[in-house]
């Protein structure tokens, strides 16, 4: 599968196609961090200790995109892509939301990437549907598509950095 093209926000937009923009151009950058990588190197802890991988940040971002464009904003009962990591170990394996990065032996990132995709453009439809003033229940409160849009830009410019460091750490290739 082809990386997207990761095109610069342009400066001038109004707000909703600059929060388009921006979130499409920190996933093209997870995209491309992965990018001319074998599997081991996608699976690969490259900043010990932590147990981080690309390929569970890959992951992770299709449950986030699931878990706040169809669980939030769509209201729809929507069950984790990726299980628990029951497997792992670690008793603190999550699922849902926060899962996707334990890693089980048959996972691989062409069974990620299609899945990561689909959620996304899962997402781009259920937005399309509304307004950035629509509001969704959440914890107790409400939440915009605005805040949404806002909230997924930072999650995602987050993790793009450790795709950074674990990208540097692999092949030593920086940028992008």
């Amino acid at each position: 599968m082809s990386t997207p093209e990761r095109v610069m926000p342009p400066p001038d937009a109004d707000e909703r196609a600059s929060l388009e923009s921006w979130l499409d151009f920190y996933r093209a950058t997870l995209a491309q961090k992965c990018d001319g990588l074998t599997e081991p190197q996608l699976r690969e802890a490259a900043v010990a200790p932590s147990p981080l991988t690309l390929l569970g940040l890959v992951r992770h971002m299709a449950e986030v995109e699931r878990n706040w464009f169809c669980r939030i904003l769509a209201q729809q009962d929507a069950p984790p892509i990726f299980p628990p990591g029951a497997d792992s170990g670690r008793p603190e394996a999550t699922e849902g939301a926060d899962g996707g990065f334990d890693l089980t032996e048959g996972a691989t990132y062409a069974q990620a990437l299609p899945l990561w995709r689909s959620e996304i453009d899962r997402a781009r439809a259920r937005c399309a549907a509304h307004s950035l003033d629509d509001t969704s229940p959440f914890m107790g409160g409400q939440v915009t598509l605005r805040w949404i849009y806002t909230h997924m830009i930072a999650e995602y410019a987050r993790h793009c950095g450790h795709a950074d460091f674990l990208r540097e750490r692999l092949d030593g290739r920086t940028g992008v």
